[in-house]
């Protein structure tokens, strides 16, 4: 049974100078073929471990010392290559038999602290749940990593306007999922003064962008709206954990939740017809039957021209979930915000008939 390192990359990320976070990908193992491995990251997030950036023409690096997942430590390189057509920052150098850069590695979530001057500490997450608690607890979405969690967290200053205005216009009571993404929807589209069309001319850009939209807006909501009760001390223990758990388990069901009622809206702009959550055999609830859920349970009606459709944020480990959930439909669908899946997690989705469906800045992270 893999351990649960969620809580100490939290605490991590919490307590160091800073911290950043990616999903491995095919690229940072060598799974594409190519023969540099070792991961690859972002150029924003050079502060990490150099006082400048790297400069065109120039390759410069620097040794680390990483404690991995406070087992044991490697002495890593952090390297720029900026000659000839590269231009890039990788870590790399860690030593024989290191257990994360292979294929299988491929889809969890990277988390590297800065803890001291050349002191790092890192985490890698393989679990679905590891994954979800820590995106979580800092209010990332799944398609929005690859960055400093400093970044990763901030609200654009061009939605806070519109934010603010929403928070004040709030009575005590949390809103509904509905309700929230619709108004994420309407913020997004007034700031970039786009209109319903986005969803038929750029489906792909219109879900992340709502979804990361959401995210912020639902930050800003618990701000204000646990505000008051934050500012008083608890009068025990156990009301603070039962007041975290609420505020958690409210983070969790929302994300999910948040993705199916942005796909509903990208469905009924391009007057696609559907039904979700749908009850199917032994009472399941897929998220999406196309074209509905009477056709599905007309027995005179083609199950060849039926379509399922689940929604999963991640789908590492999950995606098994959905291979029961509509009998009459054996060629599944299952979208996802998730970076990277394993080459031998893409073999067996394609040998129990399903195919994920991502956004296309996301797929580039499958090659």
């Amino acid at each position: 049974m893999l351990s649960d390192f969620s809580e100490s990359a939290i605490q991590s990320t919490k307590s160091g100078q800073a911290t950043y976070c990616k999903f491995i990908t095919p690229n940072d193992t060598g799974s594409t073929g190519s023969h540099q491995s070792g991961y690859h990251i972002s150029k924003t997030a050079w502060s990490l471990f150099f006082d400048s950036p790297g400069v065109r023409g120039v390759n410069k690096d620097k040794t680390e010392i990483i404690n991995w997942q406070d087992d044991f430590e490697t002495e890593s390189r952090f390297i720029y290559y900026g000659t000839g057509t590269r231009n890039e920052y990788r870590l790399t150098r860690f030593g024989h038999n290191f257990p994360f850069l292979n294929d299988e590695n491929i889809g969890s979530l990277l988390v590297i602290s800065k803890v001291a001057d050349d002191y790092y500490k890192a985490y890698v997450l393989e679990t679905e749940v590891e994954i979800e608690n820590y995106l979580n607890f800092f209010g990332i979405s799944p398609d929005k990593t690859n960055g400093l969690i400093s970044e990763l967290v901030a609200t654009p200053t061009s939605l806070q306007g519109l934010i603010d205005d929403y928070i004040r216009s709030l009575s005590n009571d949390f809103p509904t999922t509905e309700i929230l993404s619709a108004k994420a929807r309407e913020i997004f589209l007034e700031v970039n003064r786009q209109d319903e069309r986005i969803a038929v001319q750029s489906p792909d850009l219109a879900i992340t962008s709502w979804v990361d939209t959401e995210f912020d807006l639902f930050k800003a909501v618990e701000k204000h709206l646990y505000s008051p009760q934050l500012a008083q001390p608890f009068n025990d223990v156990e009301s603070l954990v039962t007041f975290s758990n609420t505020v958690l388990n409210r983070r969790k069901s929302r994300a999910g939740k948040s993705l199916e009622h942005h796909l509903e809206k990208i469905f009924d702009v391009n007057r696609l017809p559907y039904t979700s959550q749908g009850i199917t055999e032994g009472k399941k609830k897929p998220d999406f039957i196309i074209p509905s859920i009477t056709l599905y349970r007309d027995d005179n009606y083609s199950s060849d021209k039926l379509v399922f459709l689940g929604a999963k944020t991640t789908c590492k480990d999950r995606w098994r979930q959905i291979l029961n959930e509509a009998a009459r439909i054996p060629h599944k669908h299952l979208f996802t915000l998730q970076q990277g899946i394993s080459s031998n997690q893409l073999q067996e989705m394609r040998d129990e008939n399903l195919t994920l469906v991502v956004p296309e800045n996301i797929s580039q992270h499958f090659r």
